[in-house]
């Protein structure tokens, strides 16, 4: 399923896209708010400005994702894949980060502590 899809079926009503295969997916500034994307692939997705609150996320691969200024505020991203993931200018009040994963090439902005925030490094 591609993102121009995932936008479609949305705005008809459609939120449970499980394990849905959005690899390198174009969703720059995407309203999708509650959308359910458990297990989803979206590595090397852009999803810079999206707005995503209450979505969830968990154990999503979110590996070398652009998520630059998106709003995941009360998103699950729990054992989320953010590996390489850029999460500068981030909105992230009230996201539940447990367990997910991140590196030294991730990205956070300025004063984040992933340590806090009970996240793991790889």
């Amino acid at each position: 399923m591609d993102a121009e899809k995932i936008k479609q079926l949305y705005a008809a009503g459609e939120r449970y896209f499980p394990a849905a295969n959005l690899i390198k997916a174009k969703l720059i500034g995407a309203s999708l708010p509650g959308i359910n994307l458990w297990g989803a692939d979206l590595s090397g997705a852009n999803l810079a400005r999206a707005k995503l609150w209450g979505a969830d996320l968990s154990r999503a691969n979110l590996a070398n994702a652009n998520l630059t200024r998106a709003n995941l505020c009360g998103v699950k991203l729990n054992e989320a894949n953010l590996r390489g993931a850029k999460l500068n200018f981030t909105k992230l009040y009230g996201a539940d980060l447990t367990g997910a994963y991140y590196d030294e090439t991730t990205r956070f902005s300025r004063n984040f502590d992933p340590v806090s925030r009970n996240m793991q490094k790889f």
